[in-house]
């Protein structure tokens, strides 16, 4: 039985989430020339009468990207969101805290900063290659990017679902130690503590074992449930409607990649950095096979980054685009929407299992990667005795 009062001292993932909220672009609608009734007002209840038409792009976009306030759902023209603390550094205007609720939907400026979005860019004539949509800039008295440096620490909403994710993690395991200390290890688990402990022996027997040497297994068999668990705990919390988009944000699998490369790192041995610069191979060869060697040393979390990302991304994408084929088929036809709603609701009970079952494997190949990796950094000389 693994000691679980270890498992609490796990390395919870790096928060380094600052991702993209995207905003649509607005249309105008000027007055005909010689139509001496149609005054301004009368253009806007136009366009306000009109009905908005369905952009699944910025409706799958908007829900995949990272945002400053954290939106549930929709009914007609009401958003029902929680806006998240803003916190900003300013090295000339030292800091600002306040409430997202402030910038109106990225409509308007407060104390000096604006979120970029499409129609900013558009009002003021910007090179939209310039800025980033959904960033934060300092903007002067005329509204106008000021230029000044900032650096943002705000509560976005895949930060807050990480912390939410994190606190799970501790609350959840040290619940389960909590009943090994009182129950002792020789007593069937009960409840919760029946669920996680298949998990973490398989994790500890099946995983970091065969992956890792020796006592060493042990020193970074907390490292490695906790990452597998991190995970998995984002992975489920995605799958819920209204929620976060963590582990498909490529900053998030880049800290945890990142994470896996530093333990990789200080795992290495002489032999380890021998077999990269000096591979057992004919000495002409060694030219050509050391650099490879050495880039293989940074491709490898590159890929547990792009694979995690990649994945997670793409089947929200999916269970996305399904979920707007209706709307798509409604805005054509009434009758042709309903009729693909049907349709939709199995293909999206299909989709969502999928994500299940996804969700566990990529948690598990994460973690599973990176004891691979850990182990292949420990690996001694063929006459070597363990």
């Amino acid at each position: 039985m693994i000691s679980f009062s270890k498992f609490k001292h796990g390395v919870v993932a790096l928060v380094m989430a600052l991702g993209l909220h995207g905003f649509g672009n607005f249309a105008y609608a000027a007055p005909a020339e010689g139509a001496e009734h149609a005054t301004e007002e009368h253009v806007h209840e136009a366009e306000a009468t009109e009905p908005k038409k369905f952009d699944a792009k910025e409706v799958i976009l908007g829900h995949v990207k990272d945002a400053y306030d954290w939106h549930f759902f929709s009914i007609g023209e009401s958003h029902y969101t929680i806006p998240l603390p803003v916190i900003i550094y300013n090295p000339a205007r030292g800091l600002s805290v306040f409430s997202a609720s402030h910038f109106h939907h990225g409509h308007e400026a407060y104390e000096g900063y604006r979120i970029v979005n499409a129609h900013y860019l558009h009002e003021k004539g910007l090179d939209p290659a310039q800025f980033i949509e959904g960033r934060i800039i300092a903007v002067d008295g005329n509204d106008m990017p000021s230029g000044e440096k900032i650096y943002d620490f705000s509560m976005t909403k895949n930060v807050t679902s990480m912390l939410i994710a994190a606190i799970l993690l501790i609350v959840l395991m040290l619940n389960v130690a909590k009943a090994y200390r009182v129950r002792g290890s020789k007593k069937a688990p009960k409840g919760f503590q029946s669920l996680v402990e298949p998990v973490i022996i398989f994790m500890r027997d099946e995983v970091v074992k065969p992956n890792i040497p020796g006592k060493k297994a042990e020193k970074y068999t907390p490292l490695i449930l906790t990452i597998f668990f991190f995970i998995l705990i984002n992975n489920l919390l995605g799958l819920l409607p209204g929620s976060a988009n963590v582990t498909g944000n490529i900053a998030v699998t880049a800290a945890l990649a990142l994470i896996s490369f530093i333990a990789t790192m200080f795992a290495t041995n002489k032999h380890f950095w021998g077999h990269i610069f000096n591979p057992p191979v004919p000495f002409g060869v060694k030219f050509i096979l050391a650099p490879v060697e050495l880039i293989g040393v940074f491709t490898k979390p590159v890929s547990l980054m792009i694979r995690l990302f990649a994945n997670i991304l793409a089947g929200h994408i999916i269970i996305l685009s399904i979920i707007s084929l209706v709307f798509i088929f409604g805005s054509l036809n009434k009758t042709a929407g309903y009729g693909f709603l049907p349709i939709t609701i199995v293909f999206n009970i299909v989709m969502m299992m999928l994500e299940l079952l996804v969700a566990f494997i990529q948690a598990f190949i994460f973690a599973n990667l990176t004891a691979v990796f850990i182990g292949q950094a420990m690996e001694g000389g063929h006459d070597d005795h363990h």
